[in-house]
């Protein structure tokens, strides 16, 4: 039988993480593949793993005794009216979104995945997701990722008021990923338009989001997981990338749905944003920009030493010492 794991990364956040566990349990349709879902807490320092352990104990009615927290510790629970089993993985520290992923995906790889979803913890998701990306994946078998079309949940919109009341729920966030190659930067495609049924033909993007990253096993085991020099942003871009040279597409599929509680905490001008976005595109360009566009993000990067935000010339000072990972972040900012 197929197995899918579905990779949910969690810190500091157990409500979000229990609605979207909820979503799986509630609304998820399982039908001739086994689900396994990795809750892997990034070194949380609240009571997350806690407050996620006897959410699932309430959950399920085979219920294992919770052991001792350790590292990579793992508590397994059989949910017995799906054919969906739960994990939960401990890193003591917080590794960022391409090192707390990997951690699953390393998991899910070692225990047999065919498939590999990678998920964001402020999503709810369609009962049909993982069986369009299952009928998506035996139609295009050259594809290596494969991306869904996104909504804004309720009440996360960018432009709350251009909107009404029977359009909520049916705003876009993302319906593709398309990289601007002479500027570098990524955009999402169809983003704040209502959905209307203008983007429902599957096809190639630029780049998925790792919002959501329905990822082939045999893909991964030939490209890697995330770049964890990137620690966080723009490392699904870099995996997107690479998985492209590698000859796999990178998929948009819109039967594929789910909702997005978008942050509202990482605008412009945000010195996690600052810091990590100025670091990680200098970066991502200087591998995969063409030169001209390398020679623009040269000199934008000496006008940021000169006169950007305290956080972008940090990052790009980063960037030209080779400091990389979680580099001069700290979670305390």
């Amino acid at each position: 039988m197929t197995k899918i794991f579905i990779i949910i990364l969690n810190w500091n956040r157990p409500e979000d993480t229990i609605e979207c566990l909820k979503s799986i349990d509630k609304m998820l349709l399982v039908k001739g593949f086994e689900l396994r879902v990795i809750v892997v807490d990034n070194g949380s320092t609240d009571e997350s793993v806690i407050n996620i352990k006897i959410y699932l104990q309430k959950l399920v009615s085979d219920t294992k005794k919770i052991l001792r927290k350790g590292k990579n510790h793992l508590s397994q629970i059989r949910n017995n009216s799906l054919d969906v089993t739960y994990n939960i993985v401990e890193n003591r520290t917080n590794l960022g979104f391409a090192g707390g992923n990997n951690v699953g995906i390393q998991y899910a790889l070692k225990n047999g995945a065919d498939y590999v979803m990678v998920l964001n913890n402020d999503t709810i998701l369609d009962k049909n997701i993982i069986n369009e990306f299952t009928k998506a994946s035996h139609k295009f078998p050259e594809v290596g990722i494969f991306s869904p079309k996104i909504y804004f949940a309720k009440g996360f919109e960018f432009r709350k008021d251009r909107y009404r009341s029977n359009e909520l729920g049916k705003v876009i966030w993302y319906a593709g990923g398309k990289i601007d190659w002479d500027n570098l930067y990524g955009t999402n495609i169809g983003v704040d338009e209502v959905d209307k049924g203008q983007f429902e033909k599957p096809g190639e993007i630029d780049f998925a989001t790792g919002t959501c990253m329905f990822i082939r096993a045999a893909a991964l085991k030939k490209s890697g997981g995330f770049n964890e020099k990137y620690y966080m942003y723009l490392e699904d871009v870099e995996l997107s990338l690479r998985m492209k040279k590698r000859r796999f597409d990178i998929y948009f599929i819109p039967s594929a749905k789910l909702w997005h509680k978008v942050s509202q905490s990482s605008a412009i001008g945000n010195e996690l944003n600052d810091y990590f976005i100025h670091r990680n595109r200098l970066l991502l360009g200087m591998k995969y920009a063409k030169i001209r566009t390398r020679f623009a993000l040269y000199r934008e990067s000496l006008r940021f030493l000169w006169s950007g935000r305290p956080w972008q010339r940090r990052g790009v000072m980063d960037f030209y010492l080779g400091i990389l990972g979680k580099g001069s972040w700290t979670d305390k900012k």
